[in-house]
């Protein structure tokens, strides 16, 4: 029976099929769980939240690696009826402030210790967001804070789940960089959230119970469905905390997965270990690549390993437009983007905001059950929508066989290794060092990463700048590291048009050419 809302979901999915395994794999916090008990600690933690004060419709933010926790955690949330907000694992404590702080979060869940990074500078920055009241650690607790495990051990035994008034009451904001340096918050409801579920349940429905390798972190809507999917499908899922292309390619070997997902970066590792060490990946029929430019070359390679890969195209305002199917011909799988997913519907128009013509390139439009619900900030709703239609800010074009190929971003961006990165938040921080006087930031095209961040920069007189001054400049900020530029070109001046504008095309050649 089909639910309107999340929780009915998971708790459905926990009573059919309760004994489903959820394994973690990772250097520091390995586990291993069936689906029940963790719907179970979920509804603990529920309670635990619910406890220390969270109402229903109250912003909770996340910031953990795939572990245990970090998926009890979300359900959490949405048992107790209120709104996940899930942060980017590598955001370092000026990222978070500024998110929790625009989001109005009411409590925070961070990891005590991940990898080199600690809890205290992150919670230092947090202690001045207004009307963020609950510190919550998972690991050894710290003075003013509250221990994950606490909640996750108490015993809920008066806690009822929360059922949406409404399914399209919002639960989920999710914060993505864009055409402007300040992240964009975008929300979902439950009805978008499960519309993008069911979308693709048709698309993959007769697979349903395959094993799942899932490599996203929580923090961007793939990593966010994939927890959602843990919870209402069946079907074992095997998750990374982090990156590890070995590691990946060994589990896929060992284990018969059958479906997995990634950016470029993930799939050609993948790739590459099992070139060397003679592993056997056949099992893994379906493998959506996406979040980065695919080359053709890629999907061909995984052809001959016997892997099913496709590419596919969505963002965070709506998840999945596009998407190969295993069934597909090779050279469609390769060369372009999939198909329309059910439910969904596109236009794609040219800039007087006509329909153009089939294999004509122009904007692509598109509206759907999975669509999110709006900004948080009302002017780039004004922006985004044409006539109920979404602007993806996305070229492409549809062919006689009603495939979808994106050939250009009319969007200010990088994509590396999966990751969306504000051109112009980069370029901000590089005009508050000293030694520059402008700036414009580019993605230099790169086989491993899609794109790599290289920076044009004009720089004062009698002064230097080189990655080693971007780098040491980028960590002092509190930036992510992903953000940082690998690549500076020092130029007399940047390329204009008539009225201004830096000619970011004319770099991107210049990149190109040398």
């Amino acid at each position: 029976m089909l639910t309107q809302h999340i929780p009915g979901e998971i708790l459905g999915a926990a009573a059919s099929f309760r004994d489903k395994r959820v394994v973690v794999h990772s250097d520091v916090r390995c586990d291993s769980a069936s689906l029940g008990d963790l719907v179970d600690e979920s509804c603990r933690v529920a309670a635990g939240l619910a406890a220390l004060g969270v109402r229903p419709g109250d912003v909770v933010a996340v910031q953990l690696p795939n572990w245990r926790e970090c998926f009890t955690a979300h359900a959490a949330i949405w048992l107790c009826g209120a709104v996940v907000l899930p942060i980017v694992p590598s955001y370092g404590p000026a990222e978070l402030e500024f998110i929790t702080r625009r989001a109005q979060a009411r409590a925070v869940i961070l990891a005590r210790t991940a990898g080199k990074r600690d809890a205290a500078p992150a919670l230092a920055a947090l202690a001045p967001v207004p009307g963020l009241d609950h510190f919550v650690l998972v690991g050894d607790p710290l003075p003013g804070t509250v221990d994950y495990a606490e909640l996750a051990d108490s015993v809920a035994t008066d806690f009822d789940p929360v059922t949406p008034a409404d399914p399209r009451d919002r639960c989920l904001l999710v914060y993505t960089s864009g055409t402007t340096a300040e992240p964009k918050g975008v929300q979902h409801s439950h009805a978008s959230l499960l519309g993008e579920m069911r979308s693709m349940d048709e698309l993959r429905s007769a697979r349903a119970n395959l094993t799942t390798l899932t490599v996203f972190p929580s923090g961007h809507i793939a990593g966010t469905l994939g927890i959602l999917r843990l919870f209402c499908r069946a079907g074992t899922t095997i998750a990374l905390d982090s990156w590890n292309a070995e590691r990946a390619a060994r589990l896929i070997a060992r284990h018969s997965v059958g479906v997995s997902a990634g950016a470029p970066i993930h799939l050609n590792g993948i790739l590459d270990v099992a070139e060397r060490d003679g592993l056997d990946l056949s099992s893994l029929s379906e493998y959506v690549t996406g979040a980065a430019g695919v080359a053709g070359t890629l999907i061909r390679r995984a052809a001959r390993f016997g892997v099913g890969a496709f590419r596919c195209y969505g963002s965070s305002e709506h998840p999945t437009i596009s998407s190969g199917r295993p069934e597909d011909p090779l050279d469609k799988r390769a060369d372009t983007d999939g198909r329309i997913t059910p439910g969904t519907a596109i236009r794609i128009v040219g800039d007087d905001g006509a329909d153009v013509a089939t294999g004509v390139a122009g904007e692509i439009l598109t509206r759907g059950p999975e669509l999110f619900c709006g900004y948080t900030d009302h002017r780039h709703n004004r922006d985004s929508m044409l006539d109920g239609w979404f602007r993806t800010g996305d070229v492409g074009r549809l062919d006689a066989d009603g495939y979808l190929t994106i050939t250009d971003r009319k969007k200010d961006i990088i994509v590396r290794g999966g990751e969306n990165i504000s051109s112009k938040e980069v370029e901000d921080v590089l005009s508050s060092h000293p030694a520059i006087a402008e700036a414009a930031a580019v993605g230099a095209v790169d086989e491993v990463y899609g794109e790599r961040v290289c920076v044009f920069v004009v720089v004062n007189a009698g002064q230097r700048f080189e990655v080693a001054d971007a780098a040491r400049h980028f960590r002092e900020c509190g930036l992510a590291r992903h953000k940082t530029p690998e690549r500076v070109v020092v130029v007399p001046e940047l390329p204009r048009t008539a009225s201004g504008k830096v000619q970011k095309h004319v770099l991107r050649e210049q990149l190109n050419s040398r």
